[in-house]
């Protein structure tokens, strides 16, 4: 009945507001028990995000995407869980194939495409190992692999390429390179190493070769080296102060000179003559020759005055005795033999040279010089009080502590090495706290992401309630209350119009008279006032109301036409 007598403006924005209030309460009770978002996977290839979302739609898994499809996302309960059954499955496998490709070999293959998916499979490999070092973050690999064919002459070697791209502040070394260059020459037959070309995402050439000394790569290796050996002094350096001076107190420098020069010296020295005795003998040579001698012996020579004539005393030799010979060249016998006979013996000694040969070649990579230059924090003192305050070090302490780096880079003054060691307050920066508004704090807003949906539910509910449902609800009870007061009023004008009738007519029906002005000056200074009968306030009147208004002012106006016409009424037959 209630809502019967509202307006129809009214009932429908009742309607309207019930249904938002109920569409409201719903949603926030699925957005709270909705699990927050969270990325499973980012930065996926095509291939692998398509297997991955069919396999989670298979396992009933809910997500959506992030970033424009670049990642997705899943309720940050079941991320690990998650996770751990894809990688159970293979997934993600990587932008890269690699031997999986030959499982999908189809019928009526030729020997060409199988012999390209395994030059592409072996590629895929090589990319996947080349990426597992922490440094490399893509890379590409290209294998020429030409046919072989029965001529040994005439067949041509493999050789590869391979494009790596850097992470960021990440290079490689020649370790590492070489690395990459005999892994990729290891997995391909008959590929020499000499064969691999490696470059940069700059498309620097990292692998060129160096013919001499004076190539490029020498000199990277020379400068690594020289790197390496600062950095280890300057490491020592550090760790035998800061236990001493504390830790960020201490800075300290090396630069070293290295002489990377090949030199070779030779050398021959020669002694003085020694004895024979101390010598070495190199040769001997002994030649010796006799003429027999008697009476009967023919004279022997070339007639004439010179073999007439005595020979003279030969000279002695280098070794041995002198010997006199006779006028025939023999050994004299005698001065009673009076034979003529004589012999020869020749001795020749050769003895070897003291000589000594010395190579000298020089190890390229020789410290030639070092300095170090090492600066100090001034001490930092705190008294009883709490006061910081910072002295400079003694004379003695920055005599001690230079010793102590001496020691450490093991100083040569005849090489010329140098120390510098510095005391001086360190400038300390002082970081700006830039002070964030409480609204632009992370703790707030993590609290306000937390909270949105529940406190915007309670909100859109609320105002729903205040501003359509009550003011229906109101207008609702109000409209029962007015039914309820008009119920009243009109009864009480039915009891009033029944005694003014009886008035009327009187106790047989007949109208009395001279009563109707009477009544109706009464009726019209209650209408005046604006109150009936029973003293309640009028009540605007309905279309029907107001015709039996006008009905019962004709009764009071002429009663005695009013009674024939219910006279006629009454003695008239009813109609067939």
């Amino acid at each position: 009945m209630r809502l019967a007598g509202l307006q129809p403006a009214q009932r429908l924005r009742l309607a309207l507001g019930v249904a938002l209030l109920m569409v409201v309460g719903i949603v926030g009770v699925v957005m709270g028990r909705q699990a927050e978002w969270r990325v499973l996977y980012a930065n996926l290839a095509d291939k692998d995000g398509g297997a991955i979302v069919a396999q989670l739609s298979t396992m009933n898994v809910p997500y959506k995407y992030a970033d424009g499809g670049g990642a997705i996302l899943v309720p940050s309960d079941r991320v690990y869980d998650t996770r751990l059954r894809l990688a159970s499955l293979g997934l993600p496998k990587g932008s890269v194939a690699g031997f999986e490709m030959m499982e999908s070999n189809r019928f009526g293959m030729t020997q060409f495409q199988e012999r390209l998916t395994f030059q592409r499979g072996l590629e895929g490999e090589l990319t996947r190992s080349i990426q597992a070092l922490s440094s490399v973050q893509s890379a590409r690999v290209h294998l020429a692999l030409p046919n072989q064919n029965g001529f040994f002459r005439e067949q041509q070697k493999p050789s590869a390429s391979v494009l790596v791209s850097l992470r960021p502040g990440s290079s490689l070394d020649r370790a590492q390179l070489a690395g990459i260059i005999h892994l990729v020459a290891s997995s391909v037959p008959e590929l020499a190493p000499a064969a691999v070309s490696v470059l940069d995402d700059t498309g620097k050439l990292l692998s060129a070769q160096t013919d001499g000394v004076d190539g490029a790569g020498v000199d990277a290796q020379q400068l690594q080296y020289v790197q390496q050996l600062e950095q280890l002094y300057s490491r020592r350096i550090l760790e035998i102060l800061e236990p001493v001076v504390g830790r960020n107190n201490v800075k300290a420098q090396v630069t070293a000179e290295i002489d990377f020069s090949q030199t070779e010296s030779t050398s021959e020295s020669h002694k003085p003559n020694q004895t024979p005795d101390s010598s070495s003998v190199r040769s001997q040579q002994v030649v010796e020759s006799s003429n027999g001698g008697g009476a009967s012996a023919a004279p022997s020579g070339v007639p004439g005055a010179t073999s007439n004539q005595p020979p003279g005393t030969a000279s002695a030799p280098v070794n041995g005795a002198a010997q006199t010979l006779t006028a025939a060249g023999g050994v004299g016998g005698g001065a009673a033999g009076g034979a003529i006979g004589g012999s020869k013996r020749e001795s020749i000694i050769n003895y070897e040279v003291d000589k000594t040969v010395r190579v000298v070649r020089g190890n390229p990579g020789l410290v030639k010089r070092i300095s170090a230059a090492v600066v100090l924090n001034h001490q930092t003192t705190t008294d009883e009080k709490g006061k910081t305050t910072t002295v400079p070090l003694s004379a003695e302490q920055m005599e001690k502590m230079t010793a102590l780096v001496r020691e450490t880079i093991g100083f040569n003054k005849d090489r010329g090495d140098s120390v510098n060691l510095m005391n001086a307050p360190f400038a300390t920066e002082k970081q700006a706290i830039v002070e964030l508004p409480l609204w632009r704090q992370p703790e707030l807003q993590d609290m306000a992401r937390s909270f949105a949906w529940p406190v915007g539910t309670f909100l859109l509910a609320a105002l729903l309630l205040l501003g359509v449902v009550r003011p229906a609800m109101k207008a609702l009870a109000q409209g029962g209350a007015s039914g309820a007061r008009q119920g009243a009023q009109l009864d009480a004008l039915e009891s009033e119009e029944l005694a003014r009738s009886n008035l009327l007519t009187g106790p047989g029906g007949n109208a009395i008279e001279g009563s109707p002005g009477g009544v109706s000056g009464i009726s019209g200074a209650q209408a005046a006032l604006g109150h009936n009968a029973s003293g309640l306030p009028a009540v605007p009147m309905s279309p029907a109301q107001q015709r039996l208004e006008e009905a019962r002012k004709l009764t009071r106006d002429n009663p005695a036409a009013v009674a024939n016409i219910v006279k006629s009424w009454i003695g008239s037959e009813a109609p067939a």
